[in-house]
């Protein structure tokens, strides 16, 4: 684990509302993606993500002037994937103001597309996300939010990606995502301890024990999140939240500063 690892709250868009899925399926309307960006400025977060879920299956592109909105009010470095599909696009997100790409679907079908991005922009701008579910087996790789099976397993789509040019992974379980009971450790690990470029997990987590407990048992460089940042109880009431320093300090993510 990094002394100060990367905790970043994932917001997920579909024709322009904020909402969260449990299982890549049961949506939550949360509201403007705007208003819920303005209040992670306040709360200090250190990186934020904006996933577009529907563009990719729809084949839509970006929706460049929700995102340049987005950009226009968000004092953090920002991520965007979700529809892209070319140089021409992730040139565009760059512009309005994006440090960060994260690539899907295009891992599959069309990989000389990260190989490109990396030449041409850097492999630390180019993010590529694998989605998994697990098997009878093992895990499968699924592209297009989970709507199809790809055949493959993530550890080698993960190889794959580090030799095209990715310069990080996002490794998201598909079983968890929503349920709040915690990250797929061993999913997780598998994807970190195959690579070396920092890995995000991303799919489960609960609460402030679960990010501890994937960055340290799980070798994860980074954690996100959907339902931690913006549900409060039992009853997943909307909350835009974040930890505070002072939190994430005493449950030991991040080293007390002298």
């Amino acid at each position: 684990m990094y002394n100060r690892p990367r905790i970043i709250p994932v917001l997920l868009i579909d024709y322009r509302d904020l909402i969260k899925t449990k299982q890549f399926g049961e949506r939550t309307y949360l509201g403007d993606p705007v208003n819920a960006v303005k209040i992670f400025n306040i709360k200090g977060v250190d990186e934020l993500s904006i996933l577009d879920i529907g563009a990719t299956k729809n084949h839509k592109e970006p929706d460049f002037e929700l995102l340049a909105d987005i950009a226009s009010e968000a004092f953090m470095p920002l991520s965007y994937g979700g529809g892209i599909a070319n140089i021409d696009q992730i040139r565009k997100l760059f512009a309005i103001g994006y440090e960060k790409v994260v690539i899907n679907t295009a891992l599959v079908d069309n990989p000389d597309l990260i190989k490109e991005a990396a030449a041409l922009f850097g492999s630390q701008s180019i993010v590529v996300s694998i989605d998994a579910k697990r098997t009878t087996s093992g895990y499968e790789a699924y592209v297009e939010d989970g709507t199809r099976k790809t055949g493959q397993n993530p550890v080698d789509l993960a190889k794959k990606a580090l030799k095209l040019g990715g310069g990080e992974i996002i490794i998201n379980s598909i079983d968890n995502d929503g349920m709040m009971q915690g990250y797929d450790i061993e999913l997780v690990r598998s994807i970190a301890d195959s690579v070396d470029i920092p890995v995000t997990a991303i799919g489960g987590a609960g609460d402030i024990r679960d990010i501890k407990k994937v960055l340290i048992e799980g070798h994860a460089h980074a954690a996100a999140g959907g339902s931690v940042f913006v549900f409060y109880g039992r009853l997943r009431a909307v909350l835009i939240t974040a930890p505070r320093e002072h939190e994430l300090v005493r449950t030991g993510i991040y080293d007390e500063l002298i």
